[in-house]
């Protein structure tokens, strides 16, 4: 097709910059054939790093933040092979069916929605196959059942969220393992691997392999695809913070040795917010500011489930508050929790707590804790308990899970901020909950 010479000369890169209304203009300048073909030429507004790497590799991981452009940039590189060999033989694979299905095949940037209409594939959901008019096929697999890579031959495979692949008994690295054994076919095999990073194993290895090649990014280097808001309500909440890092900048964080805390025990319990059982008994833990100027008031909300697990269910913590600031905003959790009391260290300041408290709701239940041993050996014990499966999280709490994750065995803090105020507020309101008096749950009215 004859290409006009003002469409030819514009680079994707210039494109990619430009903002929502000239990106509109320019594609509707293009006309309705031209911008068919545009939309389906990847090569022509791809970002570079979206495209696969030149030269000699096996394996190609896309290691970048949510938003990145890793599930288009996977799909993209599947499209184009198979366009051009009609005998590729691919696997697709995903932490379960559903989302292969659903992401890899089905989602908004899968194999069926960027596919020109002239060539898209024959969406087989009973074979879990599909196929294209030149014989090239793919065929979904789940990394939860590693048994079934075993055996099928391949040439080419994408493996998407690496990262979450369950490693129980070592499934990842198995399904890993069958996958790369059975790449018999072609005489290049290769797998594109598409992942947020968390320093799971099986991501660990990819990265100190010399033979993976491996593309980095966040979600900014996709700006000109997502929302002004959404950017924004991202940076916002987790602007800076270790979640962030990770999830957004596509940072690998590593594991503090000897920490207390891990990311991977947090998220093993975390829930949906939306569908915890009701708590049969909630407190607040808080941990005071020494002054107004200095660190935050932590306020953690957790309840007491009637299975005896603990839920922390919201951060409602304050910083650089007065003391009639953050005495208000206890009560007001309080209020909208149904709290049944509310757990105070009162080193800083003493019985000043509780009248502060008390002043704020003179109904406020206030038990006052006195710190007599150190932040870490406070934390042990309820360490062990989110080991032991017995402690839940409602949601995400970014800010309290860097803290928690920089308490070191040994008595030492490598976590934000000077202090891990809101990480003290939960250990008081969880210590309330399951390690105090023996209490039996009761209805909550």
């Amino acid at each position: 097709m004859e290409h006009d010479d003002d469409v030819d000369v514009i680079t994707a890169q210039q494109i990619n910059r430009l903002d929502d209304e000239d990106h509109a203009f320019f594609l509707k300048g293009l006309g309705p054939e031209y911008r068919l073909e545009y939309e389906a030429s990847w090569h022509k507004w791809a970002r570079d790093e979206q495209l696969a790497p030149a030269g000699d590799w096996t394996v190609w991981m896309i290691m970048a933040g949510r938003g990145f452009g890793k599930t288009r940039a996977g799909a993209e590189w599947v499209r184009e092979i198979v366009e051009a060999d009609g005998s590729a033989r691919f696997a697709l694979v995903g932490a379960n069916f559903a989302e292969t299905r659903m992401v890899m095949v089905e989602g908004e940037s899968g194999l069926l929605s960027i596919a020109p209409p002239e060539n898209r594939p024959l969406w087989e959901p009973s074979l879990k196959r599909l196929r294209w008019n030149n014989g090239a096929e793919a065929y979904l697999y789940s990394a939860a059942e590693p048994e079934g890579l075993r055996g099928p031959q391949h040439s080419h495979s994408w493996c998407d969220e690496i990262a979450k692949w369950s490693n129980n008994s070592g499934q990842a690295q198995a399904a890993w393992d069958n996958l790369k054994m059975g790449l018999r076919l072609g005489h290049a095999p290769k797998i594109a691997a598409t992942t947020t990073p968390r320093p799971v194993p099986l991501v660990r290895a990819l990265v100190s392999d010399s033979g993976t090649v491996i593309t980095r990014g966040g979600t900014v280097d996709n700006v000109a695809n997502l929302s002004e808001a959404f950017i924004e309500v991202m940076q916002s909440d987790y602007g800076g913070t270790r979640l962030g890092r990770q999830e957004l900048d596509g940072e690998l964080i590593e594991e503090l040795e000897g920490a207390l805390w891990t990311q991977a025990i947090i998220e093993e319990g975390w829930v949906n917010a939306d569908d915890i059982s009701q708590a049969v008994r909630i407190v607040i833990g808080v941990d005071p500011p020494a002054s107004q100027t200095g660190d935050a008031c932590g306020i953690i909300i957790a309840g007491l489930r009637a299975d005896n697990k603990a839920v922390v269910l919201a951060d409602h913590s304050v910083e650089k508050a007065s003391p009639e600031t953050w005495a208000r905003a206890v009560a007001n959790a309080a209020v909208r929790w149904g709290a049944d009391r509310v757990i105070a260290e009162a080193n800083q300041g003493g019985a000043m707590v509780k009248s502060v408290l008390q002043a704020a709701d003179i109904s406020l239940p206030v038990k006052l804790v006195h710190a007599s041993r150190g932040k870490v050996a406070r934390a042990e014990p309820v360490a062990a308990l989110y080991e032991a499966g017995r402690v839940l999280h409602a949601g995400t709490f970014p800010r309290l899970e860097d803290e928690l994750c920089g308490l070191l065995i040994g008595g030492s803090y490598e976590g934000p901020g000077r202090s891990p105020d809101r990480a003290d507020a939960l250990v008081y309101a969880l210590t309330e909950l399951m390690l105090g008096r023996k209490r039996e749950p009761r209805v909550r009215v």
